[in-house]
């Protein structure tokens, strides 16, 4: 079997498009093109993040900061807390500081030029791509999780993730039409999500099932194939909450480079490989107090390795507590919500308050 030509491709593939398209919070109506920050504000948040999840964070983000001058001009930890749930904070730091540089160094318009907008921070390849094609209609190749599978069933490229890369991005921007590029990019998107899927892809009722050579082969759900991933390691730790009469917790700032930097953090011990020695952590609270070592702990993911959490929770006799660390803060439990508190702090909090 061989494959359509590159413009019937296309042609097949916006017609379907065009019946099907997904709605979506950041997408304009049909005919009309997303303006650049939508663009860059959705394809930043649906990193690593499901689209249902980002839905509501998104609405949530363009009702507070409608603009790009309005997010530039945010307090971080105002822009750290709207986005504590969506995981992968560096994220949240880079949107804020990418922000601040489109409005210095571009009057807040988003440059349209490749080179310009990898300069900026926290835009990649992939997203530089993204707002070209579909705020700018540039014929630009946007190849996420979704575009590389379909190109990869369609070519039947059996090299495993990751090394198959480099040829799916070349095949994928042959692809790329010169007109309605930003269309074309978002019915790749969706024919991914929708009818390529990971498990059982609805090949039947695929506008590109013709000239599919994975369909062909029988073997469109084998594809891609991935490189047999490593085992996450494990690190442990004891988290200690420390409550007050008044029903506040204390919560103390992370450092704001590295994981989860800049964020809110109920104080814990350091996070090692290894069996955890409860004796040596606890030596490592954050003040001294009568401790007690909560059942169960709190399991979390990251994206290199798990987090096992024991808990341990204090009263305290007093808010006034000597020789806090800096940053350190009393929040009471209703006001949680306004600190950018990562989840695996809102679980550790919920566990103490459920023991």
């Amino acid at each position: 079997m061989t494959m359509t030509s590159p413009a019937n491709h296309a042609s097949r593939l916006l017609a379907w498009y065009d019946r099907h398209r997904r709605t979506m919070p950041w997408r304009a109506p049909a005919g009309e093109r997303t303006e650049p920050y939508r663009v860059w504000l959705s394809e930043i948040m649906l990193q690593q993040t499901t689209v249902a999840t980002v839905h509501d964070y998104f609405h949530r983000f363009v009702k507070r900061w409608p603009t790009v001058e309005a997010l530039a001009d945010a307090p971080l930890d105002d822009v750290l807390s709207a986005w504590a749930g969506l995981g992968y904070y560096a994220r949240a730091r880079n949107l804020h500081a990418c922000a601040k540089a489109v409005v210095e160094r571009h009057g807040g318009r988003f440059p349209d030029a490749e080179a310009t907008l990898l300069a900026l921070p926290g835009i990649g390849p992939y997203t530089a791509s993204a707002i070209r094609a579909i705020a700018f209609d540039h014929p630009a190749s946007a190849v996420d999780g979704n575009v590389e599978r379909v190109i990869a069933r369609l070519l039947a490229l059996q090299t495993p993730l990751p090394d198959v890369k480099p040829e799916i991005q070349l095949r994928a921007a042959e692809l790329v039409p010169s007109r309605r590029a930003g269309d074309y990019a978002q019915a790749m998107m969706d024919l991914g999500a929708t009818v390529c899927t990971p498990r059982k892809p609805s090949c039947v009722i695929c506008p590109l099932m013709d000239g599919c050579k994975a369909r062909a082969l029988g073997i469109a759900e084998e594809l891609p194939r991935r490189a047999p991933k490593a085992d996450k390691p494990t690190r442990r730790g004891v988290a200690f909450v420390l409550s007050s009469r008044e029903g506040a917790v204390l919560l103390r700032k992370r450092p704001p480079k590295g994981l989860l930097g800049g964020m809110d953090e109920v104080p814990s011990s350091a996070w090692r490989e290894g069996k955890l020695v409860l004796a040596d952590a606890l030596k490592e609270a954050p003040v001294p107090a009568n401790w007690k070592v909560l059942e169960g702990g709190v399991r979390h993911t990251f994206t290199h390795f798990h987090l096992e959490l024991t808990v341990a929770h204090a009263l305290a006799t007093t808010t006034r507590l000597a020789k806090l660390a800096p940053g350190s803060d009393w929040v009471t439990i209703d006001r949680l919500d306004e600190r950018a508190l990562p989840t695996v702090m809102r679980k550790v909090i919920a566990h103490a308050v459920k023991n």
